[in-house]
């Protein structure tokens, strides 16, 4: 771990410049999912026990370095206090902080810092006009490092730095995951497409015991292997990379699992009329026949190789989750690695989109060692990429 936490860091009396992701859907002028926003609470809290006066720095939606009056920050406040039981005061712009921080409110809050086109440039003219605000740099928004932007890689260099709470969390979850397992490790790496997931693939084969391939992307390996698909979804131009990673996996000593049966249908709909049909390299779907799911000596195999494992790294669904049948592998195999969790015998972490809304509809997240709400860094992490935001707090 080459980054500092804030415990690591002289706090009192100091104002901390603190990168977070609040970027959070609002309706109506209103946010309707304050998760984000609730994940910055134990950094924001820490700072101010210690002392510290916190300076929020936020990016919300694209407005392209411009300033865009329905792309403000003034929306969040009310869930920013909400949240943080705390009054927060919104600066307007740079140039005002500059004339000079009210001190009035217990938290503040910089616009939109997407509005200046030195943000996405990663200009270090901006940068300095940032560093000149405070004392020290944290970073709390792992979501945001995989962008060199001035203020998560050029601000980084210009401050002492450290990482928050959810930062801290992501990236020590990562790194036991990933860097430092405890082996047998296995990964499962589902949804539609290979062409999405091909760095992914690579990296892990390489990392792990057992890789388990589900979701579209499975339809592809078994087509790559001689199975007639019929209707399912798949990729013929990544044949070639499928059979490059199973050869990769199999020179690396990594097991890789395939469906070995699927729920199949005529129609891509809630509740259509399927079957449990073999599948492998001589597998033959009629023409309209697709694959929507694993069956259920699939969801067998996934168990029984789960029970083996000591680190789980999830990322995608096994099937067509948002429609039922289809979802019934992705909900076993989730319940099956939460108790595994529960019982102490398995570090579990998950991250992605489709990834989180599947375990939510299992019912299983609070079950597992962490989730990740990331996306892009998730992904760019387990790719084996380094991220600048990450990189530029290290040895600070």
């Amino acid at each position: 771990m080459g980054w500092k936490t804030l415990d690591d860091m002289e706090l009192g009396g100091r104002t901390v410049l603190v990168r977070v992701d609040i970027n959070v859907p609002v309706e109506d002028g209103r946010v309707t999912d304050a998760t984000r926003i609730e994940r910055i609470v134990p950094t924001v809290a820490d700072i101010l026990a210690a002392g510290g006066k916190p300076l929020l720095l936020a990016h919300f939606g694209r407005p392209k370095g411009k300033v865009v009056p329905e792309m403000s920050l003034k929306p969040l406040l009310p869930a920013l206090e909400g949240a943080l039981g705390r009054s927060v005061g919104l600066i307007d712009s740079l140039e005002t902080a500059e004339q000079g921080l009210n001190r009035d409110a217990d938290v503040l809050l910089l616009e939109n810092i997407r509005f200046y086109p030195g943000e996405e440039a990663n200009d270090e003219g901006l940068a300095r006009r940032l560093a000149a605000l405070g004392d020290i740099y944290c970073n709390d928004a792992f979501s945001a490092a995989h962008r060199a932007h001035a203020s998560t890689e050029a601000l980084a260099r210009l401050l002492p730095a450290c990482a928050g709470r959810l930062m801290q969390a992501e990236l020590s979850a990562l790194e036991a995951a990933l860097a430092s397992p405890e082996r047998p490790v296995g990964a499962v790496v589902g949804g539609a497409k290979v062409s999405t997931k091909i760095e992914l693939l690579e990296n892990l084969v390489n990392r792990l015991d057992v890789l388990v391939i589900g979701g579209g992307m499975a339809n592809t390996f078994l087509a790559a292997l001689g199975a007639d698909m019929g209707a399912s979804l798949k990729e013929p131009d990544f044949y070639g990379t499928a059979k490059d990673i199973l050869a990769q996996a199999d020179k690396a000593g990594c097991r890789v699992i395939l469906p070995v049966d699927g729920l199949v249908a005529r129609a891509f709909a809630e509740g259509a009329a399927h079957e449990v049909m073999a599948l492998g390299p001589d597998a033959k779907l009629a023409a309209d026949q697709m694959v929507l799911d694993a069956g259920p000596e699939s969801i067998a195999v996934l168990q029984a190789a789960f029970a083996g494992l000591k680190t789980l790294i999830w990322n995608g669904p096994m099937g067509a989750f948002e429609i039922a049948p289809f979802d019934t592998a992705t909900v076993a195999a989730a319940q099956a690695a939460a108790r595994q969790t529960r019982a102490g015998t398995l570090i579990s972490v998950a991250g992605g989109g489709d990834t989180v809304a599947a375990l939510n509809q299992a019912g299983v997240a609070d079950d597992f060692t962490y989730i990740s709400t990331a996306g892009g860094a998730f992904l760019e992490w387990m790719e084996g990429k380094e991220l600048p935001g990450v990189a530029a707090l290290n040895n600070r």
